[in-house]
């Protein structure tokens, strides 16, 4: 079986990610950083996301599997004193694979012909450089609101308990092939109206958004950060590919939502 690990880059994440190859050379795993099986992300959510970019030309051949090195994330569920009994299970096979839906976002352009399409593993956010952003949203072609505020935020359904939760988002289950649209700061008074409440939607719906006001935006994928110009249109759609996770026991996703939210608040 042929491995790759991406770490967060820290003492301790480096020094696993030693342990780990050592391990994993024992068991005869090959590394393989162009077309691995397996990628281990050794650090927390915010790594595993950037493991995540780094092999999206390969989703259908590669498994990934989260070691935290900080607080347990929605990703990364393996303690760091576990990685010889995580390598045995990887050489054993002992483990499932499960798949969650990802986001497809594509945008148009004014002027140029070709599109630019991205994944995103959490969400999608626009934000206009100046002070309101403006947008008519769209839903399965036909108009649904215009929107003014500071910004709107299309999320994954394991994206749901990131930035869009910060937002006023349901939590979503993982295993439903959804989107969900959360607003940041709408503008709701006598002139202006939104629907004030986070829209979810299913897998054979889009949702397009079009530019009102400036043809320039910042439009976030994951942890990417980009500044699009002369933007006719961003589109949503659920993708029909699919993250893989090697899953090696039980974690129920209400669980991970109970520890992270919930249990340490007394």
């Amino acid at each position: 079986m042929k491995y790759s690990i991406q770490s967060r880059n820290d003492k301790l994440s480096n020094q696993l990610m030693d342990e780990a190859i050592n391990y994993l050379k024992g068991f005869g795993f090959v590394y393989d950083k162009d077309e691995p099986d397996i990628v281990l992300s050794i650090g927390g959510d915010g790594t595993l996301l950037h493991a995540f970019h780094k092999y999206s030309y390969r989703l259908e051949d590669t498994a990934f599997v989260g070691i935290h090195t900080g607080h347990l994330g929605f990703y990364a569920d393996w303690k760091p004193e576990e990685i010889e009994k995580l390598v045995i299970s990887l050489a054993r096979k002992e483990f499932d694979v499960i798949e969650y839906p990802l986001l497809d976002v594509t945008i148009n352009y004014r002027e140029q012909k070709d599109s630019t399409q991205y994944l995103a593993l959490n969400e999608s956010s626009i934000k206009s450089p100046e002070v309101t952003l403006v947008m008519d949203v769209e839903l399965n072609d036909k108009h649904f609101e215009r929107f003014r505020g500071d910004g709107l935020c299309m999320s994954t359904p394991s994206g749901s308990t990131a930035y869009s939760k910060a937002l006023g988002g349901a939590i979503v289950h993982p295993s439903l092939p959804t989107m969900q649209l959360t607003e940041m700061a709408s503008i709701n008074n006598r002139v202006f109206r939104t629907v004030g409440a986070p829209l979810i939607l299913p897998a054979h719906h889009k949702c397009v958004l079009k530019p009102v006001k400036g043809p320039d935006f910042m439009v976030t994928i994951d942890h990417l950060q980009l500044l699009h110009k002369d933007v006719k249109s961003i589109e949503y759609r659920v993708s029909t590919e699919k993250i893989r996770f090697a899953r090696f026991r039980p974690f129920p996703f209400w669980r991970r939502v109970r520890n992270a939210f919930i249990e340490n608040n007394g």
